[in-house]
């Protein structure tokens, strides 16, 4: 009976995404002359690497392999919803991840294929052309278009410390204005998400995170940079579904930040033998052992960076030999301490003072911390005590 009702739901929902569709395939395109077919083929991807691509979002969006060709038809009709792309306080390091690599994925080549209405680092434009671009792109899609922002807001002085173009306009008075008449608004990385290093002690300008100048749900897709996939892959999910995704207490997709990076790492093993790293280039560095002990935060950081990955899927840093610097979670420049120091005394004081992060993605209880705290101690202490290796 189970079976049957969740057969009913995927049913339902099937028809919803191809009424979705349907309903986009009616607003005009943007370029006549292009389509996602011609941008894929051009750049060397054939009709098959399309399909498993539409295959592996479809998977990552936790949907059954049936929705693969929706999917596919979802990103044909990418062009009908026009994004806003806003830089404010940042390093464009979230713009380069999903641009710039020596061989276009997918994920990127859907960037370029979308109405890409307002990126100051792609457009041609500059000066007033680029501000008037902006103001013109605002009015005429308003209350359609897609904003994404990428940086912290900052707010001292006035939001003095971030001003723009010709006419001097303040990234706060920008963002809230764009703000104002979206769709939907995205935070992409963790500068726009949570302040990032501009928030960080002493934050002299007084940078926030997108969220606290608009009353409007902001989605944070956090990470430093993220990954490309959760980008492409959260305005996937809005195309289709027409709505926000489920969020965490942090307002994170769940679908892409429910688990922590320790939960699904592929040194966990070692983490739960007691066999950690003591300093790096020892042995058991070079036998993949866990790198808890050299201060990797991935106990306390949810993101899907060790199924993702980056640079088209080939690593991530922990499969490097680096650990988990904990950069989608809130405030982490201040409270995920030194990048190769374990947290040790303060397993109680990480974001928000001991809540979210060290409990659960969207349940927070002091119960569960404690219980968490004394695992982690309890692993790490297993180190000291194990017998060292032959030759050690």
């Amino acid at each position: 009976m189970g079976i049957d009702n969740k057969d009913t739901s995927y049913d339902s929902l099937y028809k919803a995404f191809e009424e979705r569709i349907e309903l986009l395939a009616k607003l005009p395109k943007m370029d006549e002359d292009n389509s996602i077919e011609k941008v894929i083929k051009e750049n060397g991807f054939s009709r098959r690497d399309f399909m498993q691509w539409a295959g592996m979002v479809t998977a990552m969006l936790s949907l059954p392999s049936t929705f693969t060709p929706l999917m596919a038809e979802a990103v044909k009709v990418a062009d009908r919803l026009p994004i806003i792309w806003l830089h404010m306080a940042e390093c464009t390091g979230c713009s380069e991840s999903l641009l710039r690599s020596a061989n276009p994925s997918i994920d990127s080549l859907i960037f370029d294929y979308i109405s890409l209405e307002y990126h100051e680092t792609l457009m041609a434009a500059s000066g007033w052309q680029a501000e008037q671009n902006l103001e013109n792109a605002m009015h005429k899609y308003k209350g359609r278009y897609i904003l994404m922002v990428e940086g912290g807001i900052p707010t001292g002085n006035e939001g003095s410390f971030l001003t723009i173009g010709g006419h001097g306009k303040k990234g706060k008075d920008i963002a809230i204005d764009a703000a104002n008449d979206a769709a939907a608004i995205f935070a992409i990385g963790t500068c726009s998400s949570f302040g990032g290093v501009q928030a960080a002690a002493p934050n002299p300008t007084g940078a926030v995170p997108l969220s606290k100048v608009t009353n409007k749900t902001v989605i944070n897709v956090p990470g430093c940079p993220p990954s490309e996939k959760n980008i492409v892959g959260t305005l996937l999910h809005y195309l289709l579904y027409g709505t926000l995704p489920a969020l965490d207490v942090f307002n994170r997709p769940k679908w892409a930040y429910r688990l922590r990076i320790h939960d699904l790492c592929e040194r966990r093993g070692h983490f739960d033998a007691g066999e950690f790293v003591q300093q790096f280039g020892d042995e058991g560095a070079k036998d993949g052992y866990c790198l808890y002990k050299v201060g990797c935060k991935g106990p306390y950081t949810f993101n899907n960076c060790s199924k993702q990955k980056f640079n088209q899927g080939t690593s991530w840093p922990v499969q490097t030999g680096f650990g988990c610097m904990g950069c989608s979670e809130p405030d982490f420049w201040d409270t995920m301490g030194t990048v190769n120091e374990p947290l040790k005394d303060r397993l109680y004081h990480t974001a928000f003072g001991g809540l979210g992060a060290d409990a659960t993605a969207d349940k927070i209880g002091i119960g569960i911390l404690t219980v968490t705290a004394i695992g982690i101690v309890a692993h790490a202490a297993i180190a000291v005590i194990k017998p060292p290796k032959e030759g050690e």
